[in-house]
């Protein structure tokens, strides 16, 4: 099983996502939008995204479970923070009253407002990185990055990433580990997003030429039609 598919199994609560027995049409209905999806919002291609997902959640949603479709709406926020678009995480919100404290602790987490005790809730990948955060500043930032460059799959790690952007807390090699892991995937927008943090850094510091050779990185990158 591939750590995308298990994600995504997590994300649904799909207990059928083993090699027994078959799991009914809506999961795999429901996971592969879900890919679908995902990809389309990375990659730059809103309107294909919007598609997928409504379907995904549509798919979901057969089973009158509110706490399945809230899992959903937060794998959508997620791909958001991955690309660095902070925005509040409306379709959760409005499922949250009949959300388990782990999706209540994740809306946090993705949120940059995730607690101490947070951490326990989160998922697997994401739990060394809330430990790394909560240490004294002085001692953190190492910490952070290794925690941060041990997550193996691509998209956990840019979520974590986005969230250590939101807080403060993403130093120059986060920046660069982030950016590098975009660009191995070909995931677009938070490639473009990633080097636009660069740039800006880059010219608060007075490197002209760095960020010259990152605006020519980001023109070659150039977003897709939405």
């Amino acid at each position: 099983m591939n750590t995308r598919f298990l994600t995504l199994c997590l994300a649904l609560g799909l207990a059928a996502c083993s090699n027994t027995p078959p799991p009914p049409d809506w999961q795999m209905n429901a996971k592969s939008s879900l890919e679908r999806a995902t990809d389309a919002w990375l990659s730059g291609h809103s309107r294909i995204e919007a598609v997928e997902f409504a379907r995904a959640r549509s798919e979901v949603a057969r089973t009158g479970q509110p706490e399945r479709v809230a899992r959903v709406e937060l794998l959508r926020c997620a791909t958001r923070v991955a690309a660095l678009v902070f925005e509040p995480c409306a379709g959760f919100q409005a499922l949250a009253p009949d959300a388990a404290p782990a999706e209540q602790a994740y809306a946090r987490y993705l949120a940059g407002q995730a607690l101490a005790a947070d951490a326990a809730l989160l998922p697997e990948a994401q739990r060394p990185l809330a430990l790394a955060e909560a240490q004294p500043q002085a001692q953190s930032q190492a910490a952070i990055e290794a925690a941060l460059a041990r997550i193996q799959d691509p998209l956990p790690r840019l979520v974590a990433a986005g969230v250590l952007l939101q807080r403060g807390l993403a130093s120059p090699a986060v920046a660069a580990l982030a950016a590098d892991t975009a660009s191995a995937q070909g995931w677009r927008r938070p490639r473009l997003a990633w080097l636009k943090v660069q740039q800006a850094r880059a010219q608060a510091g007075g490197a002209v030429d760095e960020a010259a050779r990152i605006q020519r990185r980001m023109d070659l990158v150039a977003p897709a039609h939405p």
